[in-house]
């Protein structure tokens, strides 16, 4: 699976599973980490550990596919690092503290294949 499709799968069943203000930046000008960070917010402790859960499950069964690290299960952000594809579930409050998308304000936002997307910059 490429690293897009494996964004776009990701953001596919965090959606589903109700994920809010999901984006994706590309970052392979900016770093050598990763290619794409993807951002989304749940509304609780529960519901983020749920959302990265589900991404894990999914992912294991439908593709194979299993992080090589997973990050902060007991605290606002979850990281889940799947190589190419950086998973970040924060919740709202986290996610606004560490303001990710202005960190990386020099990726290149991409257009996710879900129905939530977020406003133009």
């Amino acid at each position: 699976m490429s690293p897009f499709d494996l964004l776009q799968e990701a953001a596919r069943i965090l959606d589903e599973k109700k994920a809010h203000n999901q984006r994706a930046i590309r970052i392979t000008e900016q770093t050598i980490i990763a290619d794409y960070f993807l951002i989304v917010t749940g509304n609780s402790t529960t519901h983020i550990k749920s959302l990265a859960d589900e991404l894990e499950h999914q992912l294991k069964e439908q593709h194979g596919i299993v992080p090589k690290a997973s990050e902060g299960r007991t605290t606002g952000w979850i990281l889940l690092d799947y190589g190419t594809v950086l998973v970040h579930v924060f919740l709202k409050d986290q996610r606004e503290f560490y303001n990710l998308e202005r960190l990386w304000e020099d990726g290149e936002t991409v257009q996710l294949a879900i129905g939530e997307q977020p406003p133009e910059a």
